[in-house]
């Protein structure tokens, strides 16, 4: 049977199954092994389910208020080992976008995602805003200036924001902007000077790994002359064009120092410091959008206070040049160690580089023409815009992720193998993932461990950076760092490239130890609870969900992670403020 009658006829007799709750029809549908991955549609939460038992669990719980009907074929898929197709389809209180892929006709995995809120649409397209009142005014006609700066100057003063977002990255922008679009009253604080200074105060070398066609924020894409792959001070520009254009309040130069949920009020009471005063503010939602991971990992070693030289995080690293003639030691074998390594070398430092465990690396453009084929200058000219290409990422899900990732990273394996032998001649620890199925999942689980390789590997190889590997550090003394073999390395800089702790810090800093616990582990494929970190409940840890403490939020990762999830929060916090009745279902 074709593609587009296998698929219409599936979801024909799915729609009479759940019309009906006929349980024995809905297994028959469902393959022995099958997902159903849903962002909010139908579990107001972001999970996957795995097996028809699963499945219908939820299904029985849920079906009385999502009503879900008038299911639709959008699109078929071409032709391979499954069938597929992206559907639409309505619930009771809004819009969806879904796909299924069928493997001998039953259903492998079935991808569900809440678009927009009835009634609550944004106002876009031919529903966008006039922007002016033609015609005459009597009295005088108030400008969009008028009305901007009296909506600056009366948030968080004369009327509170329901949602605070606490962080002016990428991540608290790209939500600011969806929940602006939703007409949700949003307040950003950031202790920095200006948007875009995370970006412009990390190390002058920075350049995003990420390709352009991966990293727009909503509703403005990159121009097509953008770079490829962008600096670090034009990204830390384009945020702050981004945060004007989009009409974002924030508060700039402005530290939470704490913030406490009000139980009998449903709200938060947060105190701010702002040009020297404390202000308390108190939203109805509270987002922490201060990255994907927490406080930076500082590692304690024996004669620490000893050392006369300079020592600092990679996140207060600047530039190479003052180091220039110095001896050097960068601890650490991951982006940052690598980026930091290369400056200082590039500037005239004698570096070093202690790996303490396997790193996985991946040439930029490797990854470039292999793994991210929906990102791409081909991806565009197919007619695949990034909110499709988010989709069809999202599509699968990471359980069967390393089936689609491993045979991806065994094809660049074996054409950088001559690379890999290289790199692995200088004793240094390679790891392709647990699985070996490369980076995504690695960034999934871990968020850490790899390097996706601008020339840093050439420099470990052709021996311009040298490389301690496999061995502990045993202490430091007042200008070296001495490791457990005995040897000693010469030291003026020493740069701890050691990674963050988990997002849920933040939590514990701002509101307090217990809340942090209460929440889990933030980032990570496991349970949400810290009482069940594991094993396997299919999605990313509390990100862009309900959490255990209520109204309380995170929202991190990546630019394509800001961009797509940031939709479902805002959908979230929206339909919160609005009463819609919803339900959190939790697949635990």
């Amino acid at each position: 049977m074709p593609s587009d009658q296998q698929t219409a006829r599936w979801l024909a007799d799915f729609d009479a199954a759940l019309a009906a709750r006929d349980n024995a029809r809905l297994q028959t549908l469902f393959a022995d092994e099958c997902y159903w991955r849903d962002f909010l549609a139908f579990t107001w939460n972001i999970v996957t389910l795995e097996g028809r038992e699963r499945i219908w669990n939820m299904l029985s719980e849920r079906l009385g208020d999502v009503k879900p009907d008038n299911w639709q074929i959008e699109q078929v898929d071409e032709p391979g080992d499954t069938a597929g197709a992206w559907f639409s389809f309505e619930t009771a209180v809004g819009r969806g976008k879904g796909h299924l892929r069928l493997k001998n006709g039953r259903c492998w995995t079935f991808f569900t995602t809440l678009r927009e809120l009835k009634g609550h649409e944004p106002k876009r397209g031919p529903t966008r805003i006039a922007g002016t009142t033609h015609g005459v005014v009597k009295g005088g006609r108030r400008s969009w200036l008028d009305g901007r700066n009296d909506e600056k100057a009366e948030l968080g003063v004369s009327r509170q924001p329901y949602c605070l977002v606490v962080g002016g990255g990428q991540g608290g922008l790209a939500l600011a902007a969806r929940l602006k679009q939703l007409d949700v009253p949003t307040l950003i604080v950031d202790a920095l000077q200006r948007p875009g200074d995370g970006w412009r105060r990390r190390y002058k070398s920075l350049c995003l790994h990420d390709p352009v066609w991966y990293d727009h924020m909503p509703y403005l894409p990159f121009p097509d002359h953008w770079p490829i792959y962008t600096p670090k001070d034009k990204m830390g520009d384009w945020l702050e064009a981004y945060a004007s254009i989009m009409e974002l309040n924030i508060w700039n130069a402005t530290t939470c120092k704490r913030a406490e949920f009000d139980d009998a009020a449903k709200r938060w009471n947060v105190e701010v410091e702002r040009e020297g005063r404390t202000i308390t503010l108190q939203p109805t939602q509270l987002v922490l959008a201060t990255g994907m991971s927490g406080v930076p990992n500082r590692p304690v070693f024996e004669g620490q206070s000893r050392f006369r030289g300079v020592a600092h995080h990679s996140s207060e690293h600047r530039d190479g040049a003052p180091y220039a003639g110095k001896k050097c030691v960068v601890i650490g074998a991951n982006n940052s160690a690598h980026d930091i390594a290369a400056d200082l070398w590039e500037h005239g430092a004698d570096v070093t580089m202690i790996q303490r465990s396997p790193t996985l690396v991946v040439k930029a453009e490797a990854l470039e023409r292999h793994g991210r084929p929906l990102y791409s200058e081909a991806a565009v000219a197919a007619g695949i815009d990034v909110d499709r290409a988010d989709l069809i990422a999202a599509s699968v899900p990471y359980r069967i992720l390393p089936q689609f990732a491993k045979p991806v990273f065994d094809r660049i394996r074996q054409e950088d193998a001559a690379f890999y032998e290289r790199l692995r001649a200088t004793g240094f620890m390679l790891t392709f993932g647990e699985d070996e199925s490369g980076i995504g999942l690695m960034y999934a689980r871990r968020g850490a461990g790899y390097y996706i390789d601008v020339g840093a590997s050439d420099l470990i190889i052709e021996g311009h950076i040298a490389l301690k590997s496999g061995v502990q550090i045993s202490h430091l003394t007042e200008d070296a760092v001495v490791m457990a073999d005995g040897t000693t390395l010469p030291a003026d800089l020493i740069v701890y490239a050691t990674g963050y702790g988990p997002m849920n810090d933040w939590a514990a800093q701002l509101i307090s130890p217990d809340v942090a616990d209460r929440i889990g582990q933030c980032w990570g494929l496991g349970s949400d609870t810290a009482k069940d970190p594991g094993p396997w409940k299919g999605e990313l840890r509390n990100m862009w969900k309900p959490t255990r403490q209520e109204a309380l939020w995170f929202q991190g990762g990546n630019l394509q992670q800001a961009r797509h999830f940031s939709l479902y929060t805002s959908l979230q916090i929206k339909a919160r403020m609005e009463g819609i009745p919803l339900d959190v279902y939790r697949a635990e």
